[in-house]
């Protein structure tokens, strides 16, 4: 589970769920009142019968909060609270680990692994926004993620980014 608290102060909680020993949704619960009331949003479903070691982000722009998680080897992101829930660009497969970032301009970094796994390192891949959240470039370093680490990103004062994994 992961949680951040927004400039407004509200709570958000992004978690997998595991009902049933199969079903491994991503939900966000959000509250506004220092946790005496909270809403829940289902993200998505995913039907496996193990702990599929995820992990999950989230970040503030000027367009409100964002979250990313992975499902069955791909990436998804989406304005908490949103209806629309957009997915990494390309075929996935093995992708994990996400992080976001905004910067000044209100463009958002999406960045994430491939291949990674139980004692194995993987690729470090990244897909930027612009502010309306349209793509505009992308990129990927094989081999640049050691074994048992994550990426991370944020931004800079001058409007750049910076991942670090």
């Amino acid at each position: 589970m992961r949680g951040f608290t927004d400039s407004k102060g509200t709570a958000h909680f992004l978690y997998r769920a595991a009902s049933e020993k199969v079903n491994r949704g991503m939900y966000v619960l959000t509250s506004g009142d220092l946790g005496k009331t909270f809403s829940g949003q289902e993200l998505d479903n995913w039907k496996i019968d193990t702990c599929p070691m995820s992990s999950e982000a989230f970040a503030e722009g000027q367009r409100g909060v964002y979250a990313a998680w992975d499902n069955d080897g791909q990436i998804f992101f989406g304005a908490v609270g949103g209806k629309i829930v957009s997915k990494a660009p390309g075929d996935g497969g093995n992708r994990k680990h996400p992080a976001l970032a905004f910067n000044k301009a209100g463009e958002m970094l999406l960045v994430w692994t491939e291949g990674t796994g139980w004692m194995r390192g993987g690729a470090l891949a990244w897909q930027l926004y612009d502010k309306n959240g349209n793509p505009t470039e992308s990129g990927r370093r094989p081999g640049a993620i050691p074994v048992w680490s994550l990426p991370a990103a944020f931004a800079e004062p001058d409007g750049g980014f910076v991942i670090v994994h």
